[in-house]
């Protein structure tokens, strides 16, 4: 769990709107600012794209989670590994153990903590 003042002077719930180049969203233009998940009981949830990031040379996404309002009140970020399929869709995969989920989840931090850091600058 993310709190909500993360990224210093901008909310995480602003996420899928925001055009503050603080760092906190997708850098590549071509990646859309929101996806849509479908879960295990095949209902379906938005997700702001915080970042897609690199651990132990694999690629991770982070996502903010989004309420009907577009909002997250709660600052739950979700990991997931990340790929591109050859048409450019996005792949996201479940990271299967504690252990890889540790390590991507330390290299978020890191992440959000130079994100934090660039917002007081």
């Amino acid at each position: 769990m993310m709190n909500e003042n993360m990224f210093g002077g901008c909310q995480p719930s602003d996420c899928a709107s925001c055009s503050s180049n603080c760092g906190s969203t997708q850098e590549n233009n071509e990646m859309p600012g929101t996806i849509t998940l479908t879960l295990d009981d095949n209902s379906e949830i938005e997700c702001a794209i915080i970042t897609v990031f690199s651990a132990n040379e694999k690629q991770y996404i982070a996502l903010l989670p989004l309420d009907e309002n577009g909002q997250n009140l709660d600052g739950e970020v979700f990991l997931f590994t990340f790929g591109l399929a050859p048409d450019g869709s996005p792949i996201l995969a479940n990271i299967e153990s504690d252990e890889e989920y540790a390590i991507a989840g330390q290299a978020f931090n890191e992440f959000a903590e130079r994100a934090r850091a660039q917002q007081e600058d």
